[in-house]
């Protein structure tokens, strides 16, 4: 097997590829094609769900990533050793089902488009709450650090800990604790209801700026190093992503953030909600 062509991030739902091979993933069926639509679970980052959908009118009950080392073995999700497009090896999108398909069959592959749809919104929405909360906490830094693609110290790449994107939305858990002190960050004083409306403020403005946002895709390959851009009013920006996103900014209809703390204040949780339409 070749590693898998993929076609998601040009944002495409369907199309037809051949099984190229087939991965036993339990009781269950691995279905590997030379291309696919399909989003699958990324192993080293999973922030972005894996695309449903049917495989040959077959129900996508879960969809992951594969790496086939030089001897042939394919390995799938967490059980990979090696980091994501690592050379040497074949990365793969494995369609898992519960019914086996031949190989060398012809099959239609389609996606979810309404599910693909939500996790897109969900997924430019996070990085936009990103950069808000990015320029609402840039007072509470006290050293010079690193800085955003809006020129605000990075909160988000400093802290964060977990991002899940979720249909409409995203949960981010940041950590605020002595390694953050010592970048520069304080907490003194933080006041999360103004956080909240001066990061929800900023997106309502971007949300009304209709701004265009694209994916940089420098190969067909599923470990292409993407990048996520957006031609915000501020200026454009920039972060490296593999995920999937809406085409401007006015389709999210309204994003806004709810900020809370952990019991003894280590943790920043960020949730962010999409109202399409809205």
């Amino acid at each position: 097997m070749r590693s898998t062509v993929v076609t998601f991030p040009e944002g495409q739902v369907s199309g037809y590829s051949e099984i190229v091979g087939s991965v036993p993933t339990g009781v269950r069926h691995g279905l590997v094609t030379a291309l696919t639509p399909f989003h699958p679970l990324d192993h080293t980052w999973p922030d972005q769900p894996a695309d449903l959908g049917t495989i040959g009118g077959l129900p996508v009950v879960d969809c992951v990533t594969g790496a086939m080392s030089a001897d042939g073995e394919v390995l799938l999700g967490e059980d990979i050793p090696v980091r994501r497009g690592a050379e040497g090896w074949e990365w793969l999108v494995v369609h898992v089902t519960d019914t086996p398909i031949e190989v060398g069959t012809q099959v239609e592959l389609a996606v979810d488009a309404a599910y693909r749809q939500s996790l897109s919104a969900g997924h430019t929405a996070c990085h936009l709450a990103a950069l808000a909360l990015n320029a609402a906490l840039a007072g509470h830094w006290r050293k010079e650090s690193r800085l955003d693609a809006l020129g605000h110290p990075d909160f988000d790449q400093s802290a964060i800990t977990s991002s899940r994107i979720t249909p409409n939305g995203s949960l981010d858990e940041y950590r605020l604790g002595k390694s953050l002190r010592k970048k520069g960050f304080s907490a003194e004083g933080l006041d999360l209801d103004e956080v909240a409306g001066r990061a929800n403020d900023t997106l309502k403005t971007w949300v009304g700026a209709d701004a265009p946002v694209w994916i940089d895709v420098p190969g067909p390959g599923l470990t292409a190093r993407r990048t996520w851009h957006c031609a915000l009013p501020e200026g454009e920006v920039s972060i490296p992503c593999g995920g999937t996103h809406v085409e401007r900014t006015s389709r999210l209809g309204s994003v806004t953030v709810a900020l809370s703390l952990s019991e003894d204040g280590s943790a920043l949780t960020m949730r962010t909600t999409v109202a399409p339409g809205g």
